[in-house]
Formats: C-alpha cells, sequence, structure tokens
C-alpha cells in the first residue's frame, strides 16, 4: 500500500509540474474531453479528491452529497462549478490540498477497508489506484490538447490492473452481461518487461504496449487507434465498452480522432 501511495503521489506531482508553469490563457484551452478546458480538468481532480476524502472521513456526509448529483452524464459538470470560478493559481492550490488531505486519509486506513464510492463500494486500494488512473487520464487531456509529451511509467500498471479487473463492470454498467470468456492480458511495459494477467491458457488474448491499453481503459483513444491486437470477439467487444472509472456508461473518442500510437 505505500508503494501505491507513493506513486499516486509521484502521479499527482508529475501532472501539477506540467501545469504549474503553462501561461494563463492555456488554462482556457480546450480539451478533447466533453468540451472540458484545462482548468476544468484539474477542477474535476480537485473536487474528486475531495469527494474520496469526504468518502473516507464522513461517509453520511459523502452519501448526502453523492445522492444530489444527477445519474447521467451531466453528473461530471457538476464538479467544475468552483474550479471555473477561481483564478488558476487558487485552483490548484486548491487540487494541492485535497490531494495532500486525500493522500492523509488513504495512509491512515488498511488497503482492505471498504469505502462507499460511485457505484459499488470501493477498497481503500482500489480507490487509490483509481485517483491515479483518474489523474493519468485527466492528464492526458491536457497533454492532447496543449500537445505536451510525458514519458510512460511504471506507474501505468496500477491503471492496467485497473482496467482489467473492471472487464465485468464495463458490461455490467451498460446492463449488458459480460462474454463468458476467459481472457488473457499481456503488455509491454515502459521498461521492456511483460505485465501479464489471466491464465495461460484462455479463450482469448489482448496484446500491446501498456500505454495504449491504459489510453483504452481510459478512452482516451479508440482501440483501432492503437497498437493493441485482440483474438477474438469477446475482447473487441471488451475494449469497445472498456471504462476503468466509475460512472454511468461512456464512450470514448470514435476511430481516427487521434492519430495511430503505433504503425
Amino acid at each position: 500500500m505505500k508503494a501505491l501511495l507513493t506513486d499516486l503521489a509521484n502521479e499527482q506531482a508529475a501532472l501539477d509540474c506540467l501545469v504549474a508553469d503553462i501561461r494563463d490563457d492555456q488554462w482556457s484551452v480546450m480539451t478533447p474531453f466533453s468540451e472540458w478546458t484545462v482548468q476544468d480538468q484539474v477542477s474535476h481532480l480537485a473536487f474528486f479528491d475531495g469527494a474520496a476524502f469526504l468518502a473516507m472521513t464522513d461517509p453520511q456526509a459523502f452519501q448526502a452529497q453523492s445522492a444530489t448529483f444527477p445519474a447521467d452524464e451531466t453528473v461530471f459538470d457538476v464538479t467544475l462549478d468552483k474550479g471555473r470560478r477561481m483564478a488558476p493559481a487558487d485552483l490548484l492550490a486548491w487540487w494541492r490540498r485535497e490531494r495532500d488531505s486525500l493522500l492523509g486519509a488513504l495512509g491512515s486506513r488498511e488497503a482492505k477497508d471498504r469505502i462507499e464510492w460511485f457505484g459499488p463500494p470501493m477498497s481503500v486500494r482500489t480507490l487509490a489506484t483509481a485517483r491515479l488512473m483518474e489523474t493519468w487520464a485527466h492528464g492526458q487531456n491536457i497533454v492532447d490538447a496543449l500537445d505536451l509529451k510525458r514519458p510512460a511509467t511504471a506507474r501505468l500498471r496500477h491503471i492496467a490492473q485497473l482496467g482489467y479487473i473492471t472487464f465485468g463492470w464495463s458490461f455490467f454498467n451498460r446492463r449488458l452481461d459480460p462474454p463468458d470468456k476467459l481472457i488473457r492480458l499481456e503488455l509491454l511495459a515502459p521498461g521492456g518487461d511483460t505485465w501479464a494477467w489471466g491464465p495461460d491458457a484462455a479463450d482469448e488474448t489482448v496484446r500491446g504496449p501498456a500505454e495504449d491499453f491504459c489510453l483504452v481503459v481510459t478512452q482516451r483513444r479508440h482501440p483501432y487507434d492503437t497498437g493493441l491486437e485482440w483474438s477474438g470477439p469477446a475482447t473487441e467487444q471488451w475494449l469497445l465498452y472498456a471504462q476503468a472509472f466509475a460512472g454511468p456508461p461512456t464512450f470514448g473518442p470514435r476511430p481516427g480522432r487521434f492519430p495511430r500510437t503505433r504503425e
């Protein structure tokens, strides 16, 4: 758990470094996600880091807050109001406070403790992993909007793990039964190692770069625009529906929206 929290803090710090020095006018640049600006992306992270802290420290207050949220995609707009009224420096300060409070709360609990959240309850470990995933995914929107560069890191393993274990959720969230197939996932890690999940004798397999898989399960790239390879209809359906985050079902970008990550 300590290593996971270190990775979460490092992912947050990496994004902080990307946005801390951008010009004020760049905060209003539109990103490729739901017509949100760069400022909206950081507002969303600050809001949900605060919501996660509330869920851990005052579950009743969290449930009362979440009960007021819409059940459709407009729920995400609720998370943006406060940040939209802030100057960029104040927004960054808010996000830093919320994420620091959350890291403290996460570090005070056992990894297997259950926490109420949007969608099904999850363990403290999974909640920390989800916050890392969200930080990286919304950071990708900012990277795309401002044409920035960032290296792929071993922290992607947490996101890939979350993407794999949300196989069933990606279907149930759309009121569909998941395919009755055993799936194996084999990914090329940034350092050259192979990360694998699932049995060797699985019915179908997904293979490719870890970064590409993470882009797909966070709906930042269409699977057809990546270097991923899959072996059958169940894995293709999964990659088209994959959603590693809580909330109502959504889809990622259309095919061809972004250049292929690998030729």
